[in-house]
């Protein structure tokens, strides 16, 4: 395949920015792992193979994100949703009337989902929607795999609402923006959490009004686990302690490396240092340390530079949650 990217004269690559007719290159770019934005009818978002690690860490590498806040997955239809969460009935009525749409539901993940465990931000649920864009819509068939999508834009960012808005956010960041023309609604979309009472963690272009008439009353969100992007707190937390900043495992304990200098680590988040390697590995990893025989879990230092400071932040969640427990 030749390279979708053209060097800049900064030396760095420059994203391509691809025409509608050219959708299945984009598709063949995701199915590679690559990062490629495209339009929604809220805002653009930067897509990646929601079940490939490198792929939803690299989304993350992109927009300098500080944590590790779970991601909305995209897919064509409620039927591309249903091996991935399970539905109840408050979910079936809501997609009935809202998908396609702004509407992302969180519901529970199904224990044979295989969307990356780091899209999910390592919990026990998913936010998942059905854009109504045109283009959206035939490259989610076109890819034919769940696409993780947050905004396109730089963390902390305005959200981008035209190809252009991504370039100035992204260029050389990833590797193509899909250019659909400006969004239609402009405002991210409405998230209903549905694991519990039905909740909204951000309002969005589906009213509460809207959503109230078809599942009743709504709940102030709960503390604790966010559940959706934009949310303040704690993500999956190993039931084992995790003691931070090892440099050997004590008797016990389980050690989860970084780096060559980790030798005899039980696992090694990236035996060559490399921190988009670590960042993918890391729910998966914690899981499976989190276990017998093990009394605990001792995890090597990680630089605090890039994706280091989203791993940092959601180990010291981690280790305090089984403090305070």
């Amino acid at each position: 395949m030749d390279a979708p990217a053209k060097p800049g004269h900064d030396g760095m690559n420059m994203t391509e920015i691809l025409k509608p007719s050219e959708i299945g290159h984009a598709a063949e770019l995701l199915r590679a792992g690559e990062l490629v934005a495209f339009p929604t009818e809220t805002v653009y978002g930067l897509g990646g193979d929601a079940t490939n690690d490198r792929a939803v860490a690299a989304i993350f590498a992109a927009k300098d994100r500080p944590k590790f806040n779970p991601l909305i997955v995209h897919v064509p239809n409620a039927g591309a949703a249903r091996p991935l969460v399970t539905f109840n009935a408050r979910a079936e009525a809501l997609a009935a009337k809202f998908w396609p749409g702004p509407l992302t539901l969180v519901l529970p993940r199904r224990v044979d989902c295989r969307v990356s465990l780091l899209a999910g931000a390592g919990l026990d649920s998913l936010a998942i929607r059905v854009p109504a864009h045109p283009i959206a819509q035939e490259l989610l068939r076109a890819v034919a795999r769940p696409i993780a999508a947050p905004s396109a834009n730089r963390s902390g960012h305005v959200s981008p609402t035209g190809a252009d808005h991504v370039i100035a956010e992204l260029d050389g960041r990833i590797v193509a923006v899909l250019d659909g023309g400006p969004c239609s609604v402009g405002l991210e979309s409405t998230v209903l959490d549905l694991t519990g009472a039905p909740a909204v963690l951000r309002p969005g272009a589906i009213t509460a009004e809207q959503l109230t008439a078809i599942v009743g009353p709504l709940s102030a969100p709960g503390g604790g686990t966010a559940r959706s992007p934009g949310m303040m707190a704690r993500h999956y937390a190993p039931a084992r302690p995790l003691r931070l900043c090892a440099t050997s495992a004590q008797p016990g304990e389980a050690w989860l490396g970084f780096g060559p200098d980790a030798a005899g680590a039980t696992l090694n988040l990236s035996p060559r240092g490399d921190l988009t390697e670590a960042a993918a590995n890391l729910f998966a990893y914690l899981r499976k340390l989190d276990c017998a025989p093990h009394i605990g879990i001792a995890v090597s230092p990680i630089p605090e530079r890039g994706l280091g400071v989203a791993i940092n932040d959601r180990l010291r969640r981690g280790a305090t949650a089984v403090k305070g427990a």
